[in-house]
């Protein structure tokens, strides 16, 4: 038995070329990164294709088995729900059902078969066109959920990410229906929950998905994995229409630390765009970066270091990331080049002999700890970045500076002085926060 298309000529075309072709104009050059879990929309193809197609892109062409996770939107329904057809159609051909994995959650995981749910929802279908484009030999699972824990969608995921041949695509799109501003405004804040791992106080009208989204994200959390955005955007970009959007977003499950992807695929271009950061300074301009990868709109935090003939000669940089990470960079690298004040501007004749450095900073981590000597215990000597704040007494310390003050208590006592302290200052008010860098240069 197999599930015939039902949304064709509505979300997308219906003639097979067209459709073909459609995709087509969306795909972009191969990814970086290959990678076994995405979160894509699912609206219309005018609004959102670009993006599906950007994160079934990154699914690797190897990829046998593809886990389908999607909301249901027109029925009530509890819990997680499967089918028992063999195959879903599309316009440009069949993509079969894994039926060995099918049984198996039906059997394991107690998952009804309800093949009418599956036939008036569109959350599935309209992601088939693109996998079958991109993986015409895979199979499919499709799974849709109601009213569902997210932890019990975890569990699947947890069940078979280490088949080498599966991937998962989580069905989802973000905000609906509020005014541009709002919209922008709430999925700015979704993505930061994303990007962050953390999904506490995640809401279900964020996003028409939120149980796969709040599921991927987890996952993410556990395995110490990142989800790197591969974009962001609403309806008004297709239409103009602002009073009533819908947003849209993708990601990208990469296994290890954000700043470990930025510094594997982005090194020489963030050093080239804090050159031309310095070269907009030296003549008078201002430097507005174009066309870089989604990544760098994430909030990002980051120091630039400017060294000439092995000796510093200014440094800048955030501790929070507060702004997008190419904004950060352009802005600190200007500021390292014009406008520490331990340092005169910079001179064209030396930009010729300087060395950039870039430290991209992780997410400040408070110690606990109750007395000084309970914080020296816990600094990691060459790992830690260091800040410590007291009221509106504040400073930093990059792990690096451990190269020239090894010892713990030194390190402590320099960084009280630098913040404006006595170096024996501690008081029931003092903080401390912990972090690491990843260094490009």
């Amino acid at each position: 038995m197999i599930k015939d298309y039902k949304y064709a000529g509505t979300f997308y075309p219906e003639n097979k070329s067209e459709l073909f072709n459609l995709i087509e104009s969306f795909e972009e050059k191969e990814p970086k990164y290959y990678t076994k879990a995405v979160i894509v929309p699912h609206a219309g193809f005018i609004y959102s294709g670009k993006l599906t197609a950007r994160g079934i892109n990154h699914l690797d062409k190897k990829t046998k088995n593809v886990f389908i996770i999607a909301p249901v939107h027109f029925e009530k329904i509890y819990g997680s729900i499967t089918c028992n057809y063999s195959a879903f159609n599309t316009p440009l051909g069949k993509l079969k059902i894994n039926d060995e994995i099918t049984r198996y959650l039906i059997k394991n995981f107690e998952y009804p078969v309800n093949n009418y749910i599956f036939d008036h929802e569109h959350s599935i279908e309209v992601i088939l066109p693109f996998i079958k484009k991109r993986l015409p030999e895979a199979k499919i699972i499709p799974i849709l959920y109601g009213c569902e824990n997210y932890k019990n969608i975890v569990k699947i995921i947890e069940e078979f990410y280490d088949n080498e041949d599966t991937a998962f695509v989580i069905s989802s799109d973000l905000s609906h229906f509020y005014p541009e501003k709002e919209a922008l405004k709430i999925d700015l804040y979704t993505a930061k929950m994303i990007e962050e791992n953390n999904i506490r106080n995640f809401e279900s009208e964020q996003a028409c998905g939120a149980v796969g989204i709040c599921a991927l994200t987890e996952f993410a959390k556990e395995k110490n994995f990142s989800l790197i955005r591969a974009g962001l955007y609403n309806s008004s970009d297709t239409t103009k229409e602002t009073s009533r959007v819908v947003g849209y977003g993708c990601w990208f499950l990469y296994e290890g630390n954000k700043n470990e992807y930025i510094k594997k695929y982005y090194s020489d271009f963030i050093i080239k765009t804090c050159k031309n950061s310095i070269i907009s300074g030296l003549q008078l301009g201002q430097f507005i970066p174009q066309n870089y990868d989604c990544v760098f709109e994430q909030a990002g935090a980051s120091f630039v270091t400017l060294y000439k003939n092995g000796k510093l000669r200014g440094c800048i940089g955030s501790v929070s990331a507060y702004q997008s990470l190419i904004k950060d960079l352009y802005k600190n690298a200007h500021g390292a080049a014009f406008s520490d004040p331990r340092f005169p501007a910079l001179t064209l004749h030396e930009f010729e002999q300087i060395e950039i450095e870039v430290s991209i900073l992780s997410k400040p981590e408070r110690i606990n700890f109750e007395y000084e000597s309970d914080l020296l215990a816990q600094l990691k000597p060459f790992k830690d970045g260091l800040i410590i704040r007291d009221g509106l007494k504040k400073s930093v310390f990059l792990p690096e500076v451990w190269e020239q003050i090894p010892d713990k208590a030194l390190f402590l006592k320099e960084l009280k002085i630098k913040a404006g302290l006595d170096e024996n200052y501690f008081s029931e008010n003092f903080e401390a926060f912990r972090f690491s860098t990843t260094k490009i240069s």
